[in-house]
């Protein structure tokens, strides 16, 4: 029976266990027969047929039997047996001499050189299979019993592995629900009762937590007492007036105080030692131990201090020393990991608790500022509101009294010529008197006004911190070529002396926009300066205009872009110059902003001009948009604005009166005609045109209504809105002058009676007032205005009004001609 029979299961092995034999002869005829012979025992048979080629196989593979032929050429088969034995891995193999003839100094130095076996050829079979059989069995035996002892050191190794991994598995879920419990609350009271609960009774039974800081700069001390009977809460004991407390909060202290110094970056310093004892004059003992370099992390010894009142452990974030916590008679033996991950995760959510009480009073403290600075803004823009519409007021009067006193000094007196200097129109002088009076009243508007103003500009000077105003768009339907080209001729000497070549491209067709010249001529021109600025000499720039459909009117259009139906017309300035860096082009409209590397850094960044730019496109509800790919690749800036409806009137740039704007209140300068009744319609146009003034601002009213009056209209006073509806009803006013701040009755609602009464629909209603806001345009042209001006307006501008009204009207009017 062979060898491996003797152990269960190993009778037969199977094609795994497969062992490998070398055989080693120069002779094909005797590999031949050895092959046939040990065929039976279904092994690996590996053939060498020199010294070197066996030893090249030892080196490769492990043999369990090597028959070897003592006599070859080269290395004989001695040579090739010590050599063999001369690698640690084939040192122990059996090697089995074949040879025809051996004599006993042979067989010795063969049985020296690790030989087992001596077999004379030629062989008996079954003698050399069952040799051969022996090893074979024995070789795997062997390796069964070295995979058996693998298995095994295997399965301790997996059952301390799983052990470690439960001990892991059950303290990452207690460390887990611990931080849930700890996060849970950012209240700083809450969190330190919870990790009582959670080390009362299971580590120790009884405990004693310090916070140095627990909100408010307030240290906070808090002991737990495990219950003295199953089933109780646990007892919790708040500050140090027991001695028990006293005595375990000052071993705390103590110990904290020789660990946390070692525990910080950098060993002891004086910025994170402990605060002086209430009852100590001297501050707290800061030291490291000896031997501990700053680079090398604390030892575990370090994280936990044992002391004759029980273990304590510090509480520590970041370099922030929390406080500590002091186990008293903890349950042996402590688990040391969890308890100093325990108190690490406990010092964040404390840490986070002191912050969260921090930001929540540091919020408190900004919601009060940003309440207070919102107020005073609210304040500061009323006071600007009513500042703008106040020093309009007075203004209004006296720009009224000096076209009177104008127009009065170059009337003829005493019925003069005819001459078209006489400012009448109707060919007749002023009586003497008549023009003292006049000049007076005008005179005395003016001294009056002036010192109203005075007041104001003092009052103004009383708030200069007021530094920021409104501004004001006088809209109109404009050509937008226009536009680029009143902008480019402010620029045009600065691009010609840098030598640079601007490119214009326009379209053939009305480019129609609604905003105002001035503003929109000013973002051309700052682009246009902004661009040749920043170009190099001999540079290119290039300007378009083009139109795009809605759907096209650009990429992140922001809330204040407002394209209509028809599209947007889309202004682009391009130049080859500087380009903008990619950390700056964020920032290029914010005001004064200048990064760390500006568009120019000789010019020190960018200024008002980009932020003006800006600001100007959003207030005509457009959009402006900066590009570059980097410094040295130049920037384009695009603005999109929308296009104008096709119906509006177009106003051309031709030098024109700017808006003319008003002020309130005059006295009636004529009362309405006797003999009408009211109701009755009575707006003929045979006779002069006539003009109710409606103003509650008395110097105003009667100013306006002597120019006019002195310009050839018949005019009407009224100082509120109820007396202009009268006297409208009665007198039939071809123009009504109407301020819209009127007492009681505003003047929006005036409007609207006036033009819901019979004839109402042919009067030129005006708004003559002191809100110019878009909001007040619009509200005006809702109440039925077909004008709105600002105050102070210019008389000339309200004389050539009404008189191109009148003649766009069709009907005749025998109004005297008047001269300005």
């Amino acid at each position: 029976m062979p060898l491996s029979a003797l152990f269960d299961g190993y009778a037969t092995p199977d094609a795994a266990e497969r062992a490998s034999i070398l055989i080693v002869d120069d002779l094909p005829e005797k590999l031949l027969v050895f092959e046939t012979i040990l065929a039976d025992l279904d092994q690996h048979l590996v053939i060498a047929r020199s010294g070197s080629e066996a030893l090249r196989e030892v080196l490769r593979q492990q043999f369990a039997v090597i028959l070897m032929d003592v006599n070859m050429p080269g290395i004989d088969g001695l040579e090739t047996a010590r050599l063999i034995r001369g690698y640690r891995r084939s040192a122990h193999t059996p090697i089995i001499f074949v040879t025809a003839y051996a004599d006993e100094l042979q067989t010795a130095q063969g049985y020296s050189l690790g030989a087992v076996d001596y077999i004379l050829s030629p062989v008996i079979p079954d003698v050399l299979r069952s040799k051969v059989r022996v090893f074979v069995d024995l070789f795997i035996m062997q390796q069964r019993l070295r995979q058996q002892a693998l298995e095994r050191i295997a399965i301790a190794r997996a059952e301390a592995a799983q052990r470690a991994a439960e001990e892991n598995t059950r303290r990452s879920i207690f460390l887990a629900q611990a931080g849930r419990e700890l996060a849970d609350s950012l209240d700083a009271e809450v969190a330190m009762r919870r990790l009582l609960s959670l080390l009362v009774p299971n580590f120790a039974p009884r405990a004693l937590l310090w916070l140095r800081d627990a909100g408010h700069g307030h240290e906070r001390v808090l002991r737990c007492d495990a219950p003295v009977a199953a089933g109780e809460p646990a007892l919790f004991i708040e500050g140090r007036e027991q001695m028990l407390s006293e005595v375990l909060y000052n071993a705390t202290r103590s110990a904290l105080e020789q660990m946390v110094p070692a525990l910080l970056p950098g060993g002891a310093s004086t910025t994170h030692a402990l605060p002086t004892h209430p009852l100590s004059t001297h501050p707290l003992p800061t030291f490291a131990p000896s031997g501990l370099s700053d680079d090398e992390p604390a030892p575990r010894a370090l994280l936990h201090r044992d002391t004759a009142a029980g273990a304590v452990l510090p509480l520590v974030a970041g370099e922030r020393t929390l406080g500590g916590l002091l186990l008293v008679e903890p349950h042996q033996p402590p688990d040391w990991p969890t308890l100093e991950e325990l108190a690490g995760r406990a010092a964040i959510a404390f840490e986070n608790a002191r912050l969260y009480g921090a930001l929540q009073a540091e919020i408190v403290e900004r919601r009060q500022a940003e309440a207070e600075l919102l107020e005073a803004s609210r304040r500061k823009d009323e006071f600007l509101a009513m500042l703008s519409h106040e020093l309009r007021n007075p203004l209004a009067p006296i720009r009224n009294a000096i076209e009177v006193m104008r127009t009065l000094s170059d009337a003829p007196v005493d019925g003069g010529d005819d001459s078209p200097g006489s400012g009448h129109g109707n060919g007749n002088g002023i009586d003497a008197q008549d023009r003292a009076r006049r000049l007076g009243e005008a005179v005395a508007v003016t001294d009056r006004q002036a010192r109203h103003l005075t007041r104001l500009v003092d009052e103004l000077l009383d708030v200069a911190r007021i530094s920021q105003g409104k501004i004001v768009l006088k809209s109109e339907t404009l050509d937008l070529r226009d536009i680029v080209r009143h902008g480019l001729e402010p620029v045009q000497s600065l691009i010609e002396a840098q030598g640079q070549q601007l490119h214009l491209q326009l379209p053939d067709r009305p480019a129609r926009v609604r905003g105002d010249a001035a503003r929109l001529i000013q973002v051309v021109t700052n682009l246009l300066h902004n661009a040749s600025k920043y170009t190099a000499a001999g540079g290119l720039i290039e300007l378009t205009l083009a139109r795009k459909a809605a759907v096209d009117a650009g990429p992140g259009a922001g809330d204040d872009f407002s394209p209509t139906p028809e599209g947007t017309f889309v202004l682009t300035v391009r130049d080859n110059g500087r380009g903008i860096a990619a950390s700056l082009l964020p920032h290029v409209f914010d005001l004064f902003e200048q990064g760390p590397r500006g568009l120019d850094r000789n010019q020190g960044g960018l200024g008002v001009g980009l932020t003006l730019v800006q600001r100007l496109v959003q207030l005509h509800h457009g959009q402006v948009e900066a590009r570059s790919e980097g410094p040295g690749h130049g920037s384009t800036f695009e603005v999109r604005l929308p296009v104008a409806v096709e119906e509006t009137p177009m106003t051309s740039l031709a030098p024109v009166t700017p808006p003319a704007s008003a002020d309130r209140g005059a006295p009636s300068r004529a009362e309405p005609p006797a003999g009408r009744e009211q109701g009755e319609e009575t707006r003929d146009n045979d006779g002069p045109c006539r003009v109710m003034v409606v103003d509650d601002n008395r110097d105003a009213a009667d100013s306006m209504a002597v120019f006019l009056e002195l310009a050839g209209f018949e005019t009407t006073v009224q100082l509120d809105g109820p007396c202009a509806l009268d006297a409208s009803a009665a007198w039939a006013p071809h123009v009504v002058l109407l301020d819209i701040g009127l007492p009681g009755l505003d003047g929006y609602e005036v409007a609207r009676r006036l033009r819901t009464a019979p004839g109402g629909a042919d009067t030129l209603l005006i708004a003559l007032t002191g809100y110019g806001q878009q909001d007040d345009r619009r509200r005006a042209h809702e109440a039925g205005f077909d004008v709105h001006l600002v105050k102070p307006a210019d008389p000339d501008a309200v004389v050539e009004l009404i008189q191109e009204w009148r003649q766009r009207d069709g009907t005749p009017r025998h109004a005297a001609a008047t001269t300005r």
